[in-house]
């Protein structure tokens, strides 16, 4: 519920006096009780949860209002540390269910979903979900969302999944999930016809955790950070030289790199013809990254470097010899270019910055137009702050 002031500006015409008493006297003074409780519902919602909880203590048509008002509602059920893994964890009680026709945002932690409260899951206003450290099965998931009828953002880290957990939803815009255990994840997105962007930020502990397969986004148009790994990234009905129609709507991209994938990196964006931007954020070196991918082809270019990429950020740029190698490929190959951005750890002066242009061979590049910028980074970018904010159009793009 956000906190909002809501004014409300009241004229009231002369009146005759009786008794010293006025007739705008005698309705002022309990003005409130008598407006419609469409507009009480309106004045309660902009106050915060804890006012407008206190609200119900006035009369018992209060207390009614209250239980009918959309809350913005962070339900945090955690009876233990939440760095402890022990199990089994304590399973969430149907009574938090109460007020789930009025719930606008709710965030589930660290707790179990028993199969009793099955039939309870129904949120038919909620526009945000949040699951965080819960065991859930596929079965329990899947009607969780389909009780979600208004959801435009659902995020999920380290949930245990039992089997494959698919998503249908008619409404969903946003999706983010995190995932360290060791057992891994399968994503299924099946129906998301109003799906923009999903957002996988990766885990300190395992880079390879969670695997996508997208059957139906007609308007998917931000994705990752992944690594270049075709298995982890699967499309029905795709093959390397042709593209599913979803990934010909992409048009920011994430991955993630050491600098020795570059064929890798090059393979998976021939999925992707319609590419605007492309981020690559630079990690450290994996025995994993050494793969014998085939060799990229100027005879069969990829049509988003001719045609579409017109912004390349390089983040956790360091200026290894692979980084540089890596990122040079497409400052000469990249045609309509217009920025081209390096993060880099460290200071960034004049005699750096001029260094790297020689060892890139920004004199060559392909497309003239094309804007260099080295700045200072210090810190690493939380894509999870995103998730649910809609209004941010390029999530890879924030400081």
């Amino acid at each position: 519920m956000e906190d909002e002031a809501l004014t409300l500006t009241l004229w009231w015409p002369d009146q005759p006096e009786s008794h010293g008493i006025t007739v705008c006297d005698e309705i002022a003074s309990d003005f409130i009780s008598k407006l419609p409780d469409a507009i009480l519902v309106t004045i309660i919602s902009l106050l915060p949860t804890k006012d407008g909880g206190r609200m119900s203590a006035l009369s018992p048509r209060w207390c009614h209002l209250w239980r009918s008002t959309p809350l913005n509602l962070e339900l945090d059920i955690n009876y233990q540390c939440p760095h402890q893994c022990s199990e089994p964890r304590n399973p969430l009680p149907p009574s938090v269910f109460r007020s789930a026709s009025t719930l606008l945002v709710a965030k589930f932690s660290y707790c179990d979903f028993p199969d009793e409260i099955l039939l309870s899951m129904n949120f038919p206003l909620l526009k945000q979900l949040s699951l965080v450290d819960v065991t859930i099965s596929w079965e329990f998931f899947h009607r969780l969302l389909s009780g979600c009828h208004a959801l435009e953002s659902f995020y999920m880290s380290e949930v245990r999944g039992k089997g494959c957990l698919r998503v249908s939803s008619r409404t969903l815009r946003s999706i983010g999930v995190r995932n360290a255990f060791k057992e891994k994840l399968e994503l299924v997105i099946e129906d998301a016809p109003c799906l923009v962007r999903v957002l996988l930020p990766f885990s300190c502990y395992d880079d390879d955790c969670v695997t996508l397969r997208v059957i139906w986004a007609p308007k998917l148009e931000i994705l990752g950070p992944l690594l270049p790994v075709a298995s982890k990234l699967i499309a029905q009905g795709i093959s390397p030289v042709m593209s599913a129609n979803w990934m010909r709507t992409v048009k920011v991209f994430c991955l993630r790199s050491s600098g020795l994938e570059l064929n890798a990196v090059l393979n998976i964006l021939r999925w992707f013809p319609h590419l605007e931007k492309l981020y690559i954020i630079f990690k450290k070196h994996n025995e994993k990254d050494k793969k014998n991918d085939p060799q990229y082809d100027p005879l069969h270019p990829i049509e988003c470097l001719q045609t579409h990429l017109k912004k390349v950020v390089f983040k956790s740029f360091v200026g290894y010899e692979k980084q540089v190698n890596f990122a040079r490929f497409f400052v000469l190959h990249a045609k309509v270019l217009k920025k081209v951005e390096f993060e880099v750890y460290g200071e960034c002066n004049t005699i750096s910055v001029a260094y790297h242009h020689t060892l890139l061979k920004v004199e060559n590049r392909a497309s003239r137009d094309a804007q260099f910028e080295f700045r200072s980074k210090h810190r690493r970018t939380v894509y999870d702050a995103h998730i649910h904010d809609l209004s941010v159009a390029d999530p890879f793009g924030q400081p």
